[in-house]
């Protein structure tokens, strides 16, 4: 499963130059964990870290303009960091698995006179086969629309290398999602499949309460309309029996519910149902509450057993019982940890209970400085947490403070 070992943002929003993790240009750093949580005070960066990744998959999906204004983004002006010289910069450093060679990617988004925004710079590299040190070479490189790409899976030398030139009409739209979609350029393709995979969530509780035609759905979707489709998969695919030892799991975890199921009404609607203990009657989605509902989202998006490779999440703990945000933690991180499912999460938090059940290299503190942007740091890399965090919880340590460097 493919794993993102480091990204820099440069001059989005808050963040005007921020490196989580080992990028090349900066390959002092370690690669990223499987669980990356982010923190900090309100204002510090981190919906806008949340929506810089969005912001790369959209444009793949929907060009550099369109996205621009997606997600309640309002133009390139907006996003750019105030003041600021050059253009949007995204920098990622990944691995297709475990024992490939790292792939690193640059974009580079720039606007005309008009603001219109437009595709300035964008390059793929890689070392060549057989190398662990030296330099990465581009297997695409691409300014302005106009420059080239290497074939084949891997590049042997450049004297060897099957290049081919490449001249975009269309600066709008990233290049990897025009060449990757040609067999003849397999790691473009394997890149942008990868992106195009990540599962952002945007999970609306009163979405979830809508009532979807009853079908069976494989994969929750961002916003979670179709949670009840979802369960009625898992229902028929897993069997009665094995579906219920799942159920069971998932209403230990959720104090009161005895069992969760799906329901067609003769409308042909489906409705998900909610046995609670101490009454005859079910309870439907509906009459949940938010925090209930949002935890049997994520609980069951962590059953699936196809998930995306890469999974924000934006403040989980919203709506959610403190007690039950060590419970979710513990869930997100037994499933990219300890059953080694290869899936990697991006979490933002306000919550130091969520934080308690994590470790330091695994928790990112954003701070805003004078200058009104924002620095990054690992919690493993400041004095004496490491240490502290074997005695005390690191959520605690958040709450008190010791995680705050000014």
């Amino acid at each position: 499963m493919p794993i993102i070992e480091g990204i820099r943002i440069k001059n989005y929003g808050v963040l005007k130059d921020v490196t989580f993790g080992y990028v090349l240009s900066n390959t002092s750093g370690k690669p990223l964990t499987s669980l990356v949580t982010i923190i900090g005070k309100n204002g510090t960066g981190k919906s806008t870290f949340f929506d810089a990744m969005g912001f790369v998959a959209d444009c793949l999906r929907l060009g550099v303009e369109q996205s621009c204004y997606e997600n309640g983004r309002r133009g390139f002006g907006s996003l750019k960091s105030k003041d600021t010289e050059g253009p949007i910069e995204f920098e990622i450093t990944y691995r297709e698995n475990q024992n490939s060679r790292p792939i690193t990617y640059n974009l580079a988004i720039s606007s005309d006179r008009f603001e219109h925004p437009y595709i300035e710079y964008e390059r793929l590299r890689q070392r060549r086969a057989g190398e662990k040190y030296g330099n990465s070479y581009s297997f695409l490189n691409i300014k302005n629309g106009k420059g080239e790409a290497w074939t084949g899976e891997m590049l042997e030398g450049v004297e060897d290398a099957k290049s081919t030139p490449v001249n975009l009409s269309d600066l709008n739209m990233p290049a990897i999602t025009t060449l990757g979609a040609l067999k003849e350029h397999p790691r473009i393709t394997k890149f942008r499949n990868f992106i195009q995979g990540w599962y952002l969530s945007y999970f609306s509780p009163s979405e979830a309460r809508d009532l979807p035609l009853a079908g069976p759905q494989k994969h929750l979707n961002k916003t979670g309309s179709n949670l009840s489709n979802v369960i009625q998969y898992m229902e028929q695919l897993k069997g009665k029996r094995q579906m219920q030892v799942i159920l069971n799991s998932i209403s230990k975890k959720i104090p009161g519910i005895s069992n969760i199921y799906t329901k067609k009404m003769d409308d042909g609607r489906l409705l998900l149902c909610f046995e609670e203990k101490g009454f005859t009657n079910p309870h439907y989605v509906q009459k949940m509450s938010d925090g209930t509902i949002k935890l049997v989202a994520y609980l069951v998006m962590l059953e699936d057993s196809e998930m995306a490779p890469l999974i924000c999440l934006e403040e989980p703990e919203n709506g959610l019982y403190h007690n039950l945000l060590t419970i979710l933690a513990t869930e997100l991180r037994r499933k990219v940890i300890e059953t080694k499912s290869k899936n990697q999460m991006f979490i933002t938090t306000h919550s130091p209970f969520f934080v308690n059940a994590l470790s330091p290299d695994e928790v990112w503190i954003l701070e805003k400085q004078q200058d009104g942007f924002s620095t990054v740091i690992r919690a493993s890399e400041m004095p004496y947490i490491e240490n502290l965090a074997k005695e005390v919880p690191l959520g605690d340590l958040w709450y008190s403070e010791y995680l705050e460097r000014g």
